[in-house]
């Protein structure tokens, strides 16, 4: 209630300080996931178009779908593409677009290793669920050979907010482990049993950093803007693959093809050079904007879709593929 509380108090300050300026600006909230792309994206649109200012909230995904469905943002973001029921308890018709590709990386902080650690579904399940407690644990020993792991506990890190990210984390989780599905599922906020919490993708990944023997979960670009280790994650076709946009983009591209309602998950596909908890992240775009408003957003999406996804590797994401794009510009003109 507090954070919900908080995020209404900035979007008022952001539209008083934006009433008070000479531009037309846009307020939008959401997910930690993508942040570090949109605040390049909306920089460099903003060069280009000077009398425009797109404001963007970080909060997670679950205060973002909150925000634009209940019309008090103007625009959201999150990594868990919307239900039926909120699509359609929504005060406004909300389309949902694609952005980017991402991925939520186990990333630890267990000292000198000479490589990254392997991981598979069961022993991430095991850590999680708080069954495996300790770093050389046969389990994770098994499929790490070679590699001297410390017999130090096992410290969890976790998200503290509703968030896309663990949406991912616990979808996968729960495609890969019956026990973790049946007990604690799938969801942007789930009992954990065991762990600490942190709020957002830094706020997870500056813990981890500050805690030896640690683990958690985190957006890819945040595991490597912090310089954190993060492992390797056996896929369904039973390779050990570390994150990349390569492996990334062979996640999208082993699926079948996107609907037209943009909706999907993505997590333990079957492709052999696929990175498993790889994810799309989607904005959140209500159909019905005051004229100008909603002209800002439609070029804005037109150029995300075109220019803004050379931006999309170099920060650690991976670019949409061309017949999503294809999809997504014809679903930007459908905006009235």
């Amino acid at each position: 209630m507090f954070q919900k509380v908080l995020v209404c108090l900035l979007i008022l300050c952001a539209r008083l300080w934006a009433g008070s300026s000479e531009t037309t600006t846009l307020v939008g909230a959401g997910a930690t996931f993508p942040a570090l792309l949109y605040q390049r994206w909306f920089d460099e649109f903003e060069k280009i178009h000077p009398g425009w200012r797109l404001l963007y909230l970080a909060v997670g995904s679950g205060e973002g779908i909150h925000q634009v469905t209940t019309g008090s943002a103007d625009f959201g973001a999150s990594d868990v593409p919307l239900t039926d029921d909120e699509m359609s308890k929504a005060k406004v018709k909300i389309v949902l677009f694609p952005t980017m590709l991402g991925a939520a990386v186990p990333a630890y902080n267990v000292g000198d290793l000479d490589r990254p650690l392997n991981f598979t579904g069961s022993v991430l399940a095991g850590i999680f669920l708080g069954k495996i407690r300790r770093w050389n644990d046969p389990a994770i020993a098994a499929i790490n050979p070679g590699v001297r792991l410390p017999a130090a506990g096992i410290v969890i890190v976790h998200r503290l907010d509703g968030s896309g990210t663990t949406y991912v984390w616990t979808d996968y989780l729960s495609k890969v482990s019956p026990v973790w599905k049946n007990q604690v599922g799938r969801d942007i906020e789930v009992k954990w049993p065991v762990g600490k919490a942190a709020r957002g993708n830094r706020g997870v990944a500056e813990t981890i950093k500050q805690t030896p023997y640690s683990i958690g979960y985190c957006e890819l670009a945040y595991a490597q803007q912090e310089r954190l280790s993060y492992g390797s994650v056996r896929n369904a076709a039973g390779n050990f693959v570390q994150a990349s946009a390569e492996s990334i983009t062979a996640a999208a591209d082993s699926m079948p093809p996107l609907s037209h309602s943009f909706r999907i998950s993505i997590t333990n596909p079957p492709g052999k050079d696929a990175y498993p908890i790889s994810s799309f992240t989607w904005l959140l775009v209500p159909s019905t904007l005051q004229s100008e408003k909603k002209a800002i957003l439609k070029e804005f999406l037109r150029w995300m879709l075109a220019e803004g996804q050379d931006f999309s590797e170099p920060l650690g994401y991976a670019r949409l593929p061309e017949a999503a794009i294809r999809m997504e510009l014809q679903a930007v003109e459908q905006i009235q």
